[in-house]
C-alpha cells in the first residue's frame, strides 16, 4: 500500500491541552447544596431549565438529561425542565442561549467539544466567549462503523478507500465542525485526502445510523452510546474507536496502524451576566449531581468516562481548546 505524504496526526499531538488532570478543580466538597446557597442567600429555585443545543437523542440531549435527573435525585433542584434547541453544531442553540438566558442564574447550556469547532468552522456571531463555563462533566470517544455487509473491515480499508475514490467515499457524522468531522478530517488526512474529503453533517446520531444503514454513506462517525443498539442488532459494525486503547471490546483505530485518535467532552456553561456567587450556587449544585449514584450508572451504563473540571482550571481548559479548534480546522481542511 502506498504510503501517505501527510504526517500522523491525533489531537492529542497537536495540542497538549488534553493532558490537564480530570481530577483538578473543585476537588473539596465543602460547600455542597444547600448550605454554600443558604449562606448566599440565593437558592436556586424550585425549576432549572436545562437548554440542549441539540435534538432529541443524541449524546448532548442525553448528557442533559442524565444531568437533570441526577440534580432531582440528588435533592440539587426540586423541578428541571429541558429545552432542545438543535442545528448548527449548536451554534443556534448557543446564540439562543444568550438572547433569552444572558442573565438567568437557574438556567444551564449543555456544551462541549462539538460547540467550540463549530463555532470555529461557522463564525457565529455568538461565540463561546459569551458564555461562562461551570464544569466539565464527561468524555468519550469516536467509533467508526460501517453498514453490516460492507466490504471494509478494518481502518485500513477505510483509507484505502478515501486514497483510491474520496468523491465517492462518503463519511456521515454529527454537524459540521463538532468532534465526528473533526475525526473524519484526521482519517482524511493520513489518506491524504483532505481536501476532496466528502463529510456529510447530521443532527444527531440517529441520522448518521440511518445513513448507514440506507447506503448513503460508507461509514460512519458518532460517539458509541449512539452506535451501540445498531451494534448490538448486527445492523452496524463497529471497524474502530478514536481511544489510543480498546474500548468496549472494538480495537482503536491506532493499534490497528492508523494515527489517528481523539477525545470528546461535554459539560455546562451559565450566562455571562450571570454574578459569581449565583454561578457558585450552579456549580455545588452540579458538583452534588455528580457525585450522586444515579449520576455515577448512567455515566456507567452510557460508557461515559467522568472528566470532571471546574473553576480557573476549567476556564483556562476551554480558552486553550477554543484557540486550538481554529488552527485544527485549517489544518484539516474542514468545509461548513
Amino acid at each position: 500500500m502506498p504510503q501517505s505524504t501527510s504526517a500522523p496526526l491525533s489531537r492529542r499531538s497537536f495540542s497538549a491541552w488534553i493532558a490537564a488532570s480530570a481530577a483538578a478543580a473543585g476537588a473539596g466538597h465543602t460547600a455542597l447544596w444547600p448550605g454554600a446557597a443558604r449562606a448566599a442567600d440565593a437558592p436556586l429555585s424550585s425549576k432549572l431549565r436545562i437548554v440542549i443545543p441539540a435534538n432529541e437523542g443524541g449524546g448532548w440531549d442525553q448528557t442533559g438529561r442524565a444531568l437533570g435527573a441526577a440534580l432531582l435525585a440528588s435533592g440539587a433542584v426540586g423541578n428541571v425542565v429541558y429545552e432542545n434547541i438543535g442545528g448548527k453544531g449548536g451554534t443556534i442553540g448557543l446564540a439562543k442561549y444568550v438572547e433569552k438566558y444572558d442573565a438567568d442564574p437557574e438556567a444551564l447550556l449543555v456544551s462541549g467539544m462539538v460547540m467550540v469547532g463549530a463555532v470555529a468552522l461557522q463564525k457565529p456571531t455568538v461565540t463561546m466567549a459569551n458564555v461562562s463555563p461551570v464544569a466539565r462533566l464527561t468524555s468519550d470517544y469516536e467509533v467508526v462503523a460501517v453498514k453490516a455487509d460492507s466490504p471494509i473491515k478494518t481502518p485500513k480499508d477505510l483509507i484505502a478507500q478515501l486514497r483510491a475514490d474520496a468523491a465517492n467515499t462518503v463519511i456521515a457524522g454529527g454537524s459540521a465542525g463538532g468532534v465526528d468531522h473533526m475525526y473524519a478530517g484526521m482519517l482524511a488526512r493520513v489518506a491524504g485526502a483532505s481536501s476532496t474529503l466528502v463529510y456529510q453533517a447530521h443532527p444527531g446520531g440517529a441520522q448518521v445510523v440511518e445513513a448507514l444503514e440506507t447506503g448513503k454513506a460508507v461509514a460512519g462517525i458518532s460517539g458509541y452510546s449512539e452506535f451501540s443498539d445498531s451494534l448490538a442488532s448486527g445492523k452496524l459494525r463497529a471497524i474502530g474507536v478514536s481511544s489510543k486503547q480498546p474500548f468496549q471490546g472494538i480495537s482503536s483505530v491506532r493499534e490497528q496502524g492508523v494515527d489517528a485518535d481523539l477525545a470528546n467532552w461535554r459539560g455546562v456553561m451559565t450566562g455571562k451576566k450571570v454574578p459569581p456567587y449565583r454561578k457558585a450556587v450552579l456549580l455545588d449544585a452540579v458538583r452534588r449531581a455528580t457525585t450522586h449514584d444515579l449520576w455515577v450508572k448512567t455515566i456507567k451504563r452510557n460508557n461515559w468516562d467522568p472528566y470532571w473540571m471546574a473553576g480557573k482550571d476549567f476556564e483556562s481548559f476551554l480558552e486553550l481548546d477554543t484557540a486550538m479548534a481554529g488552527p485544527l480546522i485549517y489544518l484539516l481542511k474542514l468545509k461548513a
